[in-house]
């Protein structure tokens, strides 16, 4: 059974990886088909693609630092210096999400942008944390390995 989690997760986020970058990069052609159906988006393309284009690209980052952690827990090292700085980083990349969002509040407000920033807010909290929580469990494992 784990071992389909881990292949699942795997394929998960490699898919979520390329297929962040392909639709970051389609953003501008995309918000432009989508502006013929919906006028609001019609006259505000060149906002609209700098904030998801800015937006998808913290959000491929935060993929990126994902998958690289995942292969620190394929590889049963989880508690390393790199772990806690993509933590770090994710965290980094989770509040600029947040504030780039925070411009479309500019443009229109609705409750599912309202939603996203707070759920990137917290995401980036989480991730300070748990860059600490790491932090100290590096420290205790160089300190084990160590004293053996």
């Amino acid at each position: 059974m784990n071992g389909k989690i881990t292949l699942f997760t795997k394929i998960l986020l490699d898919f979520m990886y390329y297929t962040g970058i392909a639709v970051t990069v389609l953003v501008p052609a995309i918000i432009t088909a989508y502006g013929r159906v919906n006028s609001y988006f019609g006259r505000n393309i060149p906002w609209l693609s700098i904030i998801f284009i800015a937006s998808g690209i913290f959000a491929v980052l935060i993929i990126r630092n994902l998958r690289s952690m995942f292969r620190s827990v394929l590889a049963n090292d989880c508690f390393i210096p790199a772990n806690v700085r993509s933590l770090n980083r994710m965290g980094t990349y989770s509040f600029l999400i947040a504030l780039i969002t925070c411009c479309r509040l500019f443009l229109y407000i609705t409750p599912a942008v309202v939603i996203v920033i707070l759920v990137f807010v917290i995401a980036g909290l989480l991730c300070k944390v748990l860059s600490q929580v790491f932090d100290r469990a590096v420290a205790y494992k160089l300190e084990n390995d160590l004293t053996i």
